[in-house]
């Protein structure tokens, strides 16, 4: 009886062993999944979803190093320029603002060479500078959002390529085979992976640099009802 128990215990073991075996090979014979190799088998449609990735990153770092230094203002920009009106030192006022950089220092140094017009001309000058230094701000930044739009579907485009393809080789081989359906499927599927990953990408950096310039609207808008307060007051 031990002896049965023992011979079971063997055969139990190489079943085991054989199955680890079999597994191990199966391992060793699969290729290695490498991110690079996948990318190059999503195929031509990889090449305008790369471009589509560099220039919207290109784009995302100029806009960004230009709003970000549009958005550095003195703190007390405002406050000497209320100075130097009050002590009717406009020449003063103006050097201060032409040696800010600031789109807020050019709009309020045009509303300062209009003093002694009517108050009407004056706000249309800093509006009518206001909305060309928001258009300085923003220029580039809508080629985010239609990379955001067009990545998604350019990569579907290749997926559904990709499927025609399969399927027009199925059609001349006359039979389906799984592994070649299968393999083809998951190497087109790359395409939309990417456009959707380029299309998220893109569409939060464009809402990243729309904030930032909205920062900069407010501050403007801000002063400048400041500015012309100041000119309103009495004695002015």
């Amino acid at each position: 009886m031990i002896a049965l128990i023992q011979g079971a215990n063997d055969s139990l073991n190489q079943i085991v062993d054989t199955a680890n075996n079999a597994t191990q090979a199966v391992t060793a014979a699969a290729p290695e999944l490498h991110f690079i190799d996948l990318l190059f088998k999503g195929g031509w449609v990889m090449i305008p979803l790369a471009f589509l990735a560099f220039a919207g990153l290109i784009i995302f770092v100029e806009r960004y190093l230009t709003i970000r230094k549009a958005s550095k203002t003195e703190s007390n920009l405002m406050l000497n320029i209320k100075q130097y009106i009050q002590e009717g030192r406009l020449d003063n006022a103006i050097t201060l603002c032409r040696n800010n950089s600031s789109p807020l220092a050019r709009m309020l140094e045009k509303g300062l060479k209009r003093i002694g017009r009517p108050i009407k001309d004056i706000e249309a000058a800093i509006e009518n500078t206001g909305k060309l230094e928001v258009s300085k701000l923003e220029k580039n930044i809508g080629i985010l959002g239609i990379i955001a739009g067009i990545a998604p579907m350019l990569g579907f485009v290749g997926t559904i390529i990709g499927v025609i393809t399969i399927f027009h080789d199925v059609s001349i081989k006359g039979a389906i085979e799984i592994g070649t359906i299968s393999g083809g499927l998951y190497t087109k599927m790359i395409t939309s992976a990417t456009g959707l990953i380029i299309g998220i990408i893109a569409y939060v950096l464009y809402h990243i640099l729309n904030m930032m310039v909205e920062r900069i609207i407010l501050r403007m808008e801000t002063d400048a009802i400041e500015f012309i307060d100041l000119l309103e007051e009495p004695g002015k």
